[in-house]
């Protein structure tokens, strides 16, 4: 069955509080764009000038499409190619829809207007990226740097020293009664300390990604510290393989400290009230260190029984992962990244209410492993979002007004939403929210397309389905959303802030591309 859409709409004046309206998305053999428009016009909304109108004609596009820009570089988009006629690809023009002169079938692509860095310039772009935070200078405050030298400094003197005092300390318990043999022992054990130091520096380089999503990389680093603990206890097996199973594990576990280390603070930030963020993080430590000294303990007397070390290690591990997976579930966040929006925006096109800050975090998806297909990008590149020229000519005037574009890519399956160079903090979220709207109706309209497939294929019919559709041909659907998106943003913001979620200070993580405009006419 296709899914539900309900939004809150205002009512007629007499009203005393605002309806809550459901709109079921119509089964097979209905467009899903005719059922949304019908609930419009029953809403008896007010009459106002809507913030996304009606497309107007778009002068004719000869050459450029558009300008992007990506960290300071810019692109420009160049069409070129082709088809030989509409009639051979038995499609309409993008004058059908957008007024604009470029031809279906064409071509893009992707021009850049500098040239090329210097090697040496690209190599320390390279290095900034490992050693300052994003939008250094400006993002820290003076201190960081003079703060930051010390520190170098003296991590570089006790690595040195640590050199000597693990040699001393191989030598103290007896390894070995050979020079050569206990500076062999010190040097490997160097050389695994130093992987996994190099591993907690690549790491480093995630950035902002610890904030945007702190519990998935909390959880994830955890499932890393077991899968290090795991190759360490290979190392029994396989001891002629010491040094590389230890710098593997070394690497693995520091990995996996960072992102314990990192995500630690704003997880007791959200638990302190007022100017105590350093006593809840000292008790907070202090209770982590009394379990650890108890585990400790409890080892230690288990050990001398002599149970199957791959047996012990095996029900710890699951005790470990349940209890981080629940920690994590735990913690109420009150602002919105990409899972927390998406369950929030979800329950309001469903159902026409938010979650509460507890419902929200509860229903957040916690373990996203890579592969997983993400449905909705935002702040995605031009060439991704776009498969030729002539879809984003027609798409364009639909969002004339706004400081982004929303567009269906069918050859990957996923809602882009490219932000525009003027795109504020409240400009994401609306498209994000806008991206979510889009998706609904994408799905819906797949749901319908199957229901009719299975129908005709009981009745022995034929429907065709074009087989390699484009952008363009998901248009409708992108100007119905649009229509939903202008009556509804407002209540779903409200209704946001009525919950407790901070709307302000979103955490996205969108893409770095921003559109520059287009080529003047």
């Amino acid at each position: 069955m296709a899914p539900a859409m309900g939004l809150k709409r205002p009512a007629a004046a007499a009203a005393a509080a605002t309806a809550t309206q459901t709109i079921t998305l119509p089964p097979q053999g209905v467009a899903v764009r005719d059922a949304v428009r019908g609930a419009v016009r029953d809403a008896e909304l007010p009459p106002r000038a809507p913030a996304m109108s009606a497309p107007a004609p778009a002068a004719a596009v000869d050459g450029v499409l558009c300008f992007e820009e990506v960290e300071g570089r810019r692109w420009s988009y160049v069409v070129e190619g082709a088809a030989s006629s509409a009639g051979k690809t038995g499609r309409v023009s993008a004058r059908a829809r957008g007024g604009s002169a470029a031809p279906v079938g064409a071509t893009f692509r992707a021009v850049p207007l500098q040239s090329p860095l210097p090697p040496a310039e690209e190599i320390m772009s390279f290095i900034r990226s490992y050693v300052v935070p994003e939008g250094f200078p400006d993002s820290v405050t003076p201190s960081y740097v003079p703060y930051m030298t010390w520190r170098a400094l003296k991590h570089f003197f006790g690595g040195a020293m640590s050199v000597f005092t693990t040699r001393a300390l191989l030598n103290s318990v007896g390894v070995s009664q050979s020079r050569a043999t206990s500076g062999a022992v010190a040097i490997n054990w160097i050389l695994k300390d130093g992987a996994g130091r190099v591993g907690k520096m690549l790491f480093a380089r995630q950035g902002k990604k610890f904030d945007y999503d702190l519990k998935q990389l909390r959880f994830s680093g955890d499932l890393m510290m077991e899968l290090g603990a795991g190759i360490e206890l290979a190392t029994a097996a396989f001891p002629q393989l010491f040094l590389p199973l230890a710098c593997m594990a070394n690497v693995v576990k520091n990995v996996a400290a960072v992102t314990s280390t990192s995500t630690r603070t704003p997880i007791y930030k959200a638990y302190a009230k007022g100017e105590n963020i350093g006593d809840v993080t000292a008790k907070g430590e202090s209770v982590g260190n009394i379990a650890d000294l108890l585990g400790t303990g409890m080892s230690i007397l288990m050990s001398k029984r002599n149970p199957s070390l791959v047996a012990s290690f095996a029900v710890l591990s699951c005790g470990y992962l349940l209890s981080s997976y629940q920690e994590v579930r735990s913690v109420v966040l009150n602002t919105l990244n990409t899972a927390r929006f998406t369950v929030a925006v979800d329950s309001f096109i469903k159902t026409g209410h938010v979650p509460s800050l507890k419902e929200g975090n509860l229903e957040e998806t916690i373990f996203n492993p890579p592969w997983r297909h993400q449905p909705v990008a935002i702040g995605s590149r031009f060439g991704e979002a776009f498969q030729e020229p002539a879809s984003f000519v027609a798409t364009r005037p639909l969002f004339e007004d706004e400081r982004y574009i929303v567009t269906y890519n069918p050859a990957k399956d996923k809602v882009y939403a490219l932000l525009k160079d003027q795109a504020k903090q409240d400009d994401i979220l609306k498209a994000a929210f806008h991206a979510h709207v889009l998706l609904h109706f994408i799905n819906a309209s797949h749901a319908n397309l199957k229901a009719r497939k299975r129908m005709n294929s009981d009745q022995g019919s034929y429907h065709y389905v074009n087989p390699n559709p484009l952008n363009m041909d998901f248009l409708a659907h992108i100007e119905e959303s649009c229509k939903i998106v202008t009556s509804s943003y407002g209540v779903f913001k409200r209704k946001a802030r009525e919950q407790g979620w901070i709307m302000s200070d979103s955490l996205l993580n969108p893409g770095r591309a921003r559109l520059c405009g287009v080529a003047p006419q």
